[in-house]
Order: structure tokens, then C-alpha cells, then sequence
């Protein structure tokens, strides 16, 4: 097991040197830079700006060469100062890095807690009205843009007064609230974007759901059990389920990475203060080191991701030996 994770880990390595090169690449070689926004401010030196471009190294446009002005400190932990905030860049993505982690992770719960239970329905009542309805469910999930959804639920919400439209948490009230009232308060605010970053996933999980179940009520095994007077429910929770669910579980990584690019929109629609707002904020203004911290951040996070699902699969499946 630790030979796995080792060889998991130095994998890791180029994959993350090749994501921040590119992102510095497109960096360096897109028009203008932060200094752009400073120059038409007359309050603001020049010699300011000297000073700037020179601790930055803005005025090369030698790729190779300002990305290990970034590398190198970036190797002992130092990402820099944001433009922008004017904070250190580490310290300010790591606190939304932990608002996107709830986000995602409450969207694979939702997910997966109504994707299994409606794959499961779907390949016992096969073709029956339930499997219709789980099919209009799921094709809705693959046919409607999150970016759109996200829209309908804040015009619903402003509508109707059920939910509250953006934010992750009540801004006028939050110091005045009790604990309990914090986290009702949170939850709250997580419900609406939970349901729409989880309907990314939810098609896809109840689909293969569906066709993993299909394929394994029809096994010799499952036969046995019935023919030895073992009932539905039985035979499907403690012998079909859990071979039928391992595919699912590889796809845990790859959902992830769909689950983070879904969650910079859905972030920026709903005003979530994760990831997505920082990176579009750092974009707009050209934050190089903001954008090369969240990158690496978003990196990290696909690679344990990666990781975890094939712990989990190792786990649930005693026939795999990561040895």
C-alpha cells in the first residue's frame, strides 16, 4: 500500500509542474498585465510601477523564465503576494479552497445518495413507469446547462423567498447568530447550489448505476440466491449492490474534476466565496500569483481525489491488491 501511494504521489509531480506551465504559458503570452490598470491611475508613480514590474518580473515575456520566478519560491511554500488583496496568496486560497471542498462535497452526497437509490429502482422495475421517470430525470440532468439551472434557481429563489439567492451565509446577522443558527443558516445557503453542481453528476452515476444493475441481476450468482429463497431485497442490498456499484467508484476521481470545473460557474452565479470567484476575479485583473495558487490548489484537489477513489475501490473490493 505505501509503495502505491508513493508511486501515486511522485506521478503526481510532473502532472502539476505540467498544469502550472501551461497556465503560466497562457499567462505571459495573453495581452496586457496588472500593471495596465495602475498606469492610467495619475495618483500612482512611476517609479512605483518600476518597482513593481522589477520585483514581478513583468517586463520579461520569456515564458521559460518567469515561471521559475514563480517555481523556485513556490518550491519553499512561498506563492507570493496577490495584486489585488494585497495578503498572501496561500493563506487567502486555502480558506476558499475549504468553502469549495463543502460545495463539491455536499454535491457528490446529493449525488450519489440519489443516483444509487434511483439506478437501483430503475433496473428492478425495468421498463416500468419508475425506470421511465429515472430516464426523464437523468436526461434532464445531461441535457440542461449548469450556468442555466443556476439562473432558474436564483429567479426562484428571489421569487418565492424559500431560499436565500446567493452567499454562504447570512452577512447583516451572522456575528449576532447563535451556533446552531450558523450552521441552519449555512446549510441553508447550500442548498440550492449543492442541487445544482449535484445534478452534474447525478445522470451520469444513476445511468451506469442502471446498466452496472441490469448486467449484474442477470450473473448465475444472483440466480442462486433467489432460487435458494433469499428475498428481492436481500438478494440486491447484500449480493447485487455491492458488485454493481464498483464503477461507480472510479468514476469518483473524474467526477470530481467535472465537479470543480462545474463549480467555478456555479460559485460565480450563486456568489459561493470559493474557488471560481477568486479565479474569475484573479483572470479579469491578470492576479498572476493568485491564478498560479488557485491552479495548483485545483491541481492538488483532482489528484487526491484520484487518490481517494482508488482507496475506496481497494476498500469495498477485497479481489483488487493495489500491491
Amino acid at each position: 500500500m505505501r509503495t502505491f501511494l508513493l508511486r501515486r504521489l511522485l506521478a503526481a509531480i510532473p502532472l502539476i509542474i505540467v498544469v502550472t506551465f501551461i497556465t503560466k504559458t497562457l499567462l505571459v503570452l495573453s495581452p496586457g498585465d496588472y500593471l495596465d490598470t495602475l498606469r492610467m491611475n495619475p495618483t500612482i508613480s512611476q517609479d512605483y510601477i518600476d518597482q513593481m514590474t522589477r520585483l514581478y518580473h513583468l517586463d520579461s515575456h520569456n515564458v521559460i523564465e518567469r515561471y521559475w520566478y514563480w517555481l523556485w519560491p513556490a518550491l519553499r511554500g512561498d506563492f507570493g503576494y496577490s495584486f489585488i488583496y494585497h495578503q498572501g496568496v496561500w493563506g487567502m486560497i486555502g480558506e476558499r479552497a475549504l468553502n469549495t471542498l463543502l460545495l463539491t462535497g455536499s454535491a457528490l452526497v446529493f449525488s450519489w445518495g440519489v443516483a444509487i437509490p434511483l439506478g437501483v429502482l430503475a433496473a428492478v422495475f425495468r421498463n416500468k413507469w419508475i425506470d421511465k421517470l429515472c430516464g426523464f430525470i437523468s436526461f434532464f440532468g445531461l441535457s440542461i446547462p449548469s450556468v442555466f439551472f443556476s439562473l432558474l434557481l436564483v429567479l426562484f429563489a428571489a421569487r418565492t423567498g424559500l431560499f436565500p439567492p446567493g452567499g454562504i451565509h447570512n452577512q447583516a446577522n451572522w456575528e449576532f447568530m447563535t451556533g446552531w443558527q450558523k450552521l441552519t443558516d449555512s446549510v441553508w445557503h447550500l442548498v440550492l447550489p449543492t442541487v445544482v453542481l449535484g445534478t452534474i453528476g447525478l445522470a451520469q452515476f444513476m445511468r451506469q448505476m442502471r446498466s452496472e444493475m441490469i448486467e449484474t441481476l442477470s450473473q448465475d450468482y444472483i440466480r442462486t440466491a433467489r432460487a435458494k429463497g433469499l428475498s428481492w431485497r436481500r438478494v440486491i442490498v447484500r449480493h447485487a449492490l455491492g458488485n454493481a456499484i464498483n464503477p461507480l467508484v472510479t468514476l469518483f476521481g473524474f467526477s470530481l474534476s467535472s465537479l470543480l470545473a462545474g463549480a467555478l460557474l456555479t460559485e460565480f452565479v450563486f456568489g459561493w466565496p470559493g474557488l471560481g470567484t477568486v479565479i474569475y476575479e484573479a483572470l479579469r485583473d491578470k492576479d498572476e500569483p493568485l491564478v498560479m495558487a488557485a491552479v495548483t490548489m485545483l491541481a492538488l484537489m483532482l489528484v487526491a481525489g484520484n487518490l481517494i477513489a482508488d482507496l475506496l475501490l481497494a476498500r469495498i473490493d477485497p479481489r483488487i491488491r493495489l500491491e
